[in-house]
């Protein structure tokens, strides 16, 4: 992929580069600008070369369709205080406010257009859609820049068919991701250890299969924790259970013993009998060892025991990758086991990468500051994918281009 830097001398040329602002929301406050924060090195570093910069990002999910409750005016607000100079919102993604809001650009200043998802062609599965919207971005820009980790999975107008038509690089940010990401599957200091959590057995197992072959351990926590320990024959209680991939999560385990490498499940956990995630609120929390689960009752966090075998494991080792919470960590009475493997990455020597998503915000909204880790990834799905070994077209157009 190209750099910036490949790009040379852009004073008063306009740069169209796709962000990823898709930030949480309450009302209209940024309650994580992370993703904000992650994109200024490249924005700061093509206005202080005398760019016109345009950017193109989505918020949320407002299917092709105008939906104030999507509006970007918050981020251009936040993004406006970071860089301390007014950025100016048009009111549409490639009609006349865009066109005219970026004609109206002189050097070193900044647009955001509105959100890409409005048109209903962004995301479409048709190639003849969203290359006729992408010619349209094309348009407002003489350059094309990738700095939009979170989205370089997916293949969409302002992803990837908008990168076939102008010059175009790869911004830090995306650089630095790759970076990291191949250095946790091509190259990682040993020992590796892997924790993975979250809710869904099913969205980590080709992360699991293709990591087996490289990490040296594999610590499994969150609601995907108890489908492994059913596959051992233990009684989960009412516990999150994905049926269909017991003999896969079986067939893992088995796997990880015949190759020397170890698979690390919860030894406890915290229960409850109620559990009401939406409006944050559980019944009173029981640890109970996680061999003996009673019905009635489902895990929803790991226990004591289990974060000092966690931390150890963490703290011996060179390399670390954590995608997914360990437990229900919007609850506080639930997020121990989350803060516990936080305040061991925190702590360990070893290089340590958080993989974007839940993982991101659990560690901030618990206080941590980002430096307190060796990267934290802005793309959660994009980074899962890229560590399964598939190829990610937002990538892959850059490489081809190049």
């Amino acid at each position: 992929m190209k750099s910036v830097e490949d790009l040379g001398d852009v004073r008063g040329k306009r740069v169209l580069i796709r962000c990823d602002f898709n930030v949480p929301l309450k009302g209209d406050v940024i309650t994580d600008d992370g993703r904000i924060k992650a994109a200024l090195p490249t924005l700061t570093r093509l206005r202080d070369g005398g760019a016109k910069i345009v950017i193109m990002a989505h918020l949320g999910r407002p299917k092709g369709q105008v939906n104030p409750t999507y509006s970007l005016a918050p981020v251009a607000k936040r993004l406006g205080e970071l860089l301390g100079t007014e950025v100016k919102l048009a009111a549409d993604v490639v009609g006349p406010s865009a066109t005219e809001t970026v004609a109206a650009l002189g050097a070193g200043e900044v647009a955001l257009l509105e959100n890409v998802r409005y048109e209903p062609a962004e995301e479409s599965k048709v190639d003849a859609e969203r290359e006729e919207l992408a010619a349209k971005y094309a348009a407002l820009g003489d350059v094309f820049v990738s700095d939009g980790f979170g989205v370089v999975h997916r293949k969409q107008a302002s992803v990837y068919d908008v990168a076939k038509l102008l010059p175009n690089a790869a911004g830090y940010l995306v650089a630095k991701e790759v970076d990291v990401l191949k250095k946790l599957t091509e190259s990682p200091e040993s020992p590796y250890v892997v924790v993975l959590g979250g809710a869904k057995v099913a969205d980590k197992l080709a992360v699991i299969d293709n990591l087996l072959k490289v990490a040296d351990t594999l610590i499994i926590g969150g609601g995907m924790a108890y489908t492994f320990l059913k596959a051992q024959g233990y009684e989960i209680g009412d516990s999150l259970l994905d049926a269909e991939k017991i003999d896969i999560c079986g067939g893992y385990l088995a796997q990880a013993e015949q190759t020397g490498k170890r698979i690390l499940l919860p030894v406890d956990v915290r229960i409850v009998d109620e559990l009401d995630i939406p409006n944050r609120h559980a019944s009173e929390v029981t640890i109970v060892d996680a061999t003996a689960i009673p019905v009635g009752y489902e895990g929803a966090d790991i226990g004591p025991k289990s974060e000092e075998i966690f931390a150890e494991a963490i703290a011996g080792a060179k390399t670390i990758f954590w995608n997914g919470p360990m437990g229900v960590a919007e609850i506080p009475s639930l997020a121990s086991g989350t803060e516990a493997v936080a305040k061991a990455l925190a702590a360990a020597p070893g290089f340590s990468v958080i993989g974007g998503g839940d993982s991101a915000a659990a560690v901030r909204n618990l206080g941590f500051p980002d430096d307190a880790f060796g990267h934290i990834s802005t793309g959660g799905g994009a980074s899962l994918e890229y560590l399964e070994g598939k190829e990610l077209p937002g990538l892959a157009v850059l490489e081809e281009e190049a």
